[in-house]
């Protein structure tokens, strides 16, 4: 059977055998390289190579057994996600979401069916900006992720070109992401930079921090400022992760004596039912573009900054003032 596929924009710049890996399941990548092979994949009626990079327009054509040829179904399995998002910046590249504490980013083991990047997905569905019938490989992606109970900004990209570029700026640091936390305590001196190692215990989900390198664990470099101190004694903090590892903040902060208020994992659950706190006191509340190499058709980002306004515990934190 003969299958002819002509590339879109967002599928546009990847390997020819990774692109028909997506597009047809039943297809490894040594039956795709066999077919090329024997000229039973052909770009534009002309020989290709595995490692070819498509171009938006190239006409792909596959002659194959119809087993090999069923595609992907579209997948609308986010229209069972609840409805409302809050954004807090949208344009046709990029999408900024609040997330609320307790809401996951993905799906995990458990199977969730609703998840920030359904509601995502559901919404720009909605809005007639993503159709999976019209994608050949690409669905709109999340270029970073927090955890279940921190709340704060994400941010999503709705085409191909944007996630490549935001993972890159997110890889090389043209990206700051500033957090929010209530911790117990006041921290001295007032405002560091701290550095310490992280060994992460996945059977147990949880982290190790120590002053000792060893092979196991991670350089972990973590700055903060105190921004308030409340007349319970705790403070608020300002946190910027130079490295990014699971559970950093919490972990780095707890290990130094000033745990996150409401954080039953690295704090303390008889503190936190004292004070009122559900969830950690964490959130990923501002967000700054800063590029310096070329951002390509995001380059009118460069220099915008970006705030959630809604932090759910600084009330609770402030009454303390009281």
């Amino acid at each position: 059977m003969l299958r002819t596929v002509t590339v879109g924009k967002n599928s546009a710049g990847q390997r020819i055998d990774r692109f028909l890996q997506k597009a047809f399941p039943a297809m490894s990548q040594g039956i795709i390289c066999r077919l090329i092979r024997k000229k039973d994949i052909k770009v534009g009626g002309k020989r290709t190579e595995p490692a070819y990079k498509l171009c938006e327009g190239d006409v792909v054509t596959v002659y194959a057994p119809d087993t090999l040829l069923d595609e992907k179904p579209a997948e609308h399995g986010f229209m069972d996600a609840a409805d409302g998002i809050s954004v807090i910046y949208e344009d046709e590249n990029i999408l900024l979401a609040d997330k609320a504490p307790g809401l996951l980013v993905h799906e995990d083991d458990g199977g969730s069916g609703d998840t920030l990047i359904d509601r995502i997905k559901k919404y720009l569905y909605t809005k007639g900006e993503y159709s999976p019938e019209d994608e050949q490989c690409f669905a709109p992606a999340l270029c970073n992720r927090i955890d279940r109970n921190t709340g704060g900004i994400v941010i999503a990209a709705k085409n191909a070109e944007s996630l490549r570029i935001l993972n890159q700026k997110i890889r090389d640091r043209e990206l700051t992401k500033l957090y929010l936390c209530a911790v117990c305590g006041v921290p001295e001196p007032r405002e560091a930079e701290l550095k310490a190692y992280l060994f992460k215990d996945s059977a147990e989900n949880k982290v190790i921090i120590s002053d000792r390198k060893t092979p196991e664990n991670r350089t972990i470099v973590t700055k903060y400022r105190v921004l308030e101190v409340n007349s319970a004694g705790d403070s608020l903090l300002e946190v910027d992760l130079i490295t990014g590892r699971t559970h950093q903040i919490r972990a780095h902060l707890a290990y130094k004596g000033h745990p996150l208020l409401g954080d039953g994992k690295y704090g303390s659950n008889r503190v936190n039912r004292e004070k009122g706190y559900k969830y950690q006191a964490l959130y990923s509340y501002k967000l700054k573009f800063r590029f310096t190499t070329d951002a390509g058709i995001l380059s009118y980002l460069h220099g915008r900054e970006f705030e959630a306004k809604n932090v759910w515990f600084l009330d609770k934190f402030r009454k303390g003032t009281e």
